[in-house]
């Protein structure tokens, strides 16, 4: 009972500052006790206020009281100590939320400061130290105090797994290895992990490749950004100078050309800072899984680490940038100089030139990441693209069937209900759909003269000049005397390709790239057009004789 009195009132002589069995015991003025270096390390801080409290009651003294030993005190914890006095753990050494909890620990249970793999079993530092001092359990394997214990017993067999079984990429133990698993590719827990160790030194180098790559990928696009911005600020300085020295006639454009930089401007810098933000939360998740691999490489606990580590490594999908060589970059120094040449001009030719200055403010872009152009059918079905035939846009003598995506040449004219906007010569039809951004579709035909196209919607529908590929608004390619041509603006180009019955097309409006391919068991590009596009593209055929067919695949 004594002991217990003397544990019970340990606290009573511990310093309320160091939380520590009192050294060197002072008692100040309001008769609270401390360690000499203690409280004079806390008034020390308080000379400059020149007030100085207790760190308990907080009365405060003025001048700083000078410190004297408590022998008296001294005596008394000296001989406590010599009796057994304990000091109770503070707080902070019992386990709390989210802790590894003592298993040996009655009542409140300290921290585990280590977990035994053989044991299965968390200890404090007062119970570990069995495992230090008998001969039998320092053979035991200690790793960090872990929750993760469970995790190396088989559910099956209530075992300890030691091994892992490579055929069926789990950990088993020795029971499971002459059961289920017999013949299978086995090895011990601990190999297994030094070959996984290895794959992890490389996950983590591949890692901080990609986080060095995404940093100066952020630098670049920063630096772009911020020319992009000075050289904006230049085009409205400049192109407002030019145009107060023109007529009243041109107020109404110097407006346009200021609201179109402007409206470039942002759309151009909203998307940089979009990618940037998708590169800094990159580099973070790199950085994240980087950290935790870090910590599974120290990890001594073999199971744990072969069921984190499959999930651990795998990288997600990067954010790619183009090589910066690739193309020029424009920024608005080409308005400028539109701008400054229109003003030269009386007003018939400013109405001549507003086109092309309009055109330079929306070629304005800066290094931003362009999609690899796909090369298998398998990449290009990724960017498939459900397609209908616009009845009001077919020629009278097309019939269209299959939910509007097949037309056929007949003798007979259809009956097309009103408003209709249809082709009058020609036997031609357009999609109901303007297509920009990635798009894919194919096209299966039979017959003779059939074209494959694009084309914008305001395409002439009446004349020689509202054939599809005989103008500047339509790309066509065209099956006629059994081989293919490529038709745009009347200009006809052969191609010497293989012939197929199937052709898909392939399309990146904002690059200005129309690409043809003839589908079979391979992939053919037969023609690549590089060019720009002003308005939405849509599909379309020609159909030159009758029976002949035409249809949009559905995507699969």
């Amino acid at each position: 009972m004594a002991q217990r009195g003397i544990q019970l009132d340990g606290v009573k002589f511990c310093c309320s500052i160091c939380l520590d069995l009192l050294k060197d015991p002072v008692t100040i003025p309001c008769g609270h006790s401390y360690c000499m270096s203690c409280i004079k390390s806390c008034w020390d801080g308080q000379d400059q206020k020149k007030i100085h409290s207790c760190p308990q009651c907080r009365q405060t003294f003025t001048p700083r009281p000078a410190l004297v030993k408590n022998t008296m005190l001294a005596e008394l914890v000296e001989e406590l100590k010599k009796t057994g006095l304990q000091v109770p753990p503070p707080d902070r050494c019992y386990a709390g939320p989210g802790d590894v909890a003592c298993d040996v620990c009655t009542g409140r249970k300290l921290k585990a400061l280590k977990s035994c793999l053989v044991c299965l079993v968390s200890y404090c530092e007062q119970h570990l130290q069995h495992h230090y001092d008998v001969a039998p359990l320092k053979k035991h394997q200690l790793v960090e105090a872990t929750m993760m214990l469970q995790e190396s017993f088989c559910s099956r067999h209530d075992e300890v797994m030691k091994m892992f079984c490579r055929t069926d990429q789990q950990c088993i133990c020795y029971l499971c290895s002459v059961g289920e698993h017999k013949g299978h590719d086995t090895v011990s827990a601990a190999a297994e992990r030094t070959k996984r160790q290895k794959e992890l030194g490389v996950s983590r180098q591949k890692i901080n490749q990609r986080i060095q790559d995404r940093e100066r990928d952020v630098k670049v696009l920063q630096r772009e950004v911020k020319a992009m911005n000075l050289s904006a600020d230049k085009a409205v300085k400049e192109s407002e100078k030019n145009f107060t020295e023109l007529v009243r006639f041109i107020e109404k454009r110097r407006s346009d050309v200021k609201e179109q930089i402007r409206s470039q401007q942002k759309e151009e810098a909203s998307r940089v800072e979009e990618l940037q933000e998708k590169l800094k939360r990159e580099i973070a998740e790199l950085r994240r899984k980087d950290a935790e691999l870090e910590r599974l490489s120290r990890t001594e606990d073999h199971i744990h680490f072969l069921h984190s580590y499959p999930s651990l490594s795998r990288l997600s999908g990067s954010t790619d940038l183009p090589c910066t060589n690739t193309r020029p970059l424009r920024y608005f120094e080409d308005v400028t100089a539109a701008v400054s040449k229109a003003r030269e001009k009386l007003q018939g030719i400013l109405t001549e030139e507003w086109p092309k200055i309009s055109l330079k403010v929306t070629e304005v872009d800066v290094l931003l990441p362009q999609p690899r152009e796909p090369k298998t059918r398998a990449e290009l079905l990724q960017y498939s693209r459900q397609i209908t035939l616009d009845p009001n846009t077919a020629h009278t003598r097309l019939s269209l069937s299959e939910g509007n995506s097949k037309a056929t040449c007949t003798r007979k004219q259809q009956l097309y209900s009103s408003p209709r906007n249809g082709f009058v010569e020609w036997c031609q039809v357009l999609s109901r759909e303007g297509l920009t951004g990635h798009c894919y579709w194919e096209v299966e035909w039979s017959g003779w003269g059939v074209s494959i196209a694009v084309a914008y919607k305001d395409v002439s529908r009446k004349g020689d000049e509202g054939r599809l590929g005989y103008n500047d608004k339509s790309w066509a390619l065209d099956y006629f005397n059994n081989s293919y041509h490529f038709k745009h603006n009347s200009i006809t180009t052969p191609i010497p390709g293989p012939l197929s019955s199937r052709v898909g097309v392939y399309l990146d409006h904002r690059a200005g790239i129309l690409s043809f391919y003839s589908v079979s068991e391979t992939m053919t590009l037969l023609h690549r057009v590089q060019t720009r596009f002003t308005q939405p593209l849509h599909p379309g055929f020609w159909l030159r004789y009758n029976e002949s067919t035409a249809e949009l695949c559905k995507p699969k």
